[in-house]
């Protein structure tokens, strides 16, 4: 069962970044020129495995408990970033991630900016966007990937979540040629918060000492309990965004007329 959770949190979570690389990779494509948009793509992806085969075995080095204390420390920090976004989001306090506004903004920032390639490359900033976009999202995948599957003893299950999570948006978004905007993207966001402080508590916990009751068990104690606890809060500051009254329940008094006015 812990195999099938860390499958599905890696899916999830590379699904995300996935999402968020192609919109910028179709957005250069698209309103620029594709052939130096996937020659971006390449270039960056050919960048990553070299950064990932230079840095990967050197977290293997670090002793196992220590790794799971900075990893799970470090989950903890990123998961409670996106959960406490997908809350606000939730309850209303935060605009709801817009994939078809980005690719939006992308396209017309393409369209505004000059022409011009270098060597092979037609057109060097549909070049450059692509690589950008691509490079940041596959580190933060690799980070993924990486450590939860030096954590878990299984990095062949967390890179078979990643590469069906890249596969499945690359098809997609290839097929309609468009920005997944019907993907459920802030859903996913709140369900990989969930899972990232989960494993956060979970490893940051055992990193420091702490026996969990029923070992890899216990994670499915601690999913369900922070997602009670985000979906709580979230209905919490919806219920407490309606109760306060649109106007405010102090009145500003008149401004004083001036000396020798009539009113």
């Amino acid at each position: 069962m812990s195999g099938l959770v860390l499958v599905l949190t890696v899916f999830l979570a590379c699904a995300v970044e996935a999402v968020e690389a192609l919109t910028i990779v179709l957005a250069a494509g698209t309103s620029r020129n594709w052939r130096s948009a996937l020659q971006g793509s390449a270039a960056a992806l050919v960048t990553l495995a070299i950064v990932v085969a230079a840095l990967g075995p050197a977290i293997g080095m670090i002793p196992f408990e220590a790794l799971r204390l900075v990893v799970g420390a470090l989950l903890l920090v990123f998961g409670l970033q996106w959960l406490r976004k997908a809350i606000l989001r939730a309850s209303g306090h935060k605009a709801l991630h817009d994939e078809a506004g980005a690719y939006a903004k992308e396209v017309a920032a393409a369209d505004a900016a000059a022409g011009g390639g270098r060597g092979i490359v037609t057109d060097w900033y549909a070049f450059t966007l692509s690589f950008k976009g691509v490079f940041l999202e596959g580190l933060e995948v690799a980070f993924i990937v990486v450590t939860f599957g030096n954590n878990q003893g299984s990095v062949p299950l967390a890179a078979l979540g990643a590469a069906a999570a890249v596969v499945a948006v690359t098809g997609v978004g290839l097929a309609v040629r468009a920005p997944l905007a019907r993907v459920p993207e802030n859903s996913m966001k709140f369900a990989v918060g969930i899972m990232l402080t989960a494993f956060g508590v979970f490893w940051s916990a055992e990193g420091a000492g702490v026996d969990w009751p029923g070992a890899d068990a216990a994670l499915l104690v601690l999913v369900p309990v922070i997602a009670l606890l985000g979906l709580g809060t979230a209905a919490l500051l919806r219920r407490t965004d309606t109760a306060v009254p649109p106007a405010a329940a102090t009145t500003v008094p008149p401004a004083p007329a001036a000396k020798g006015s009539t009113q």
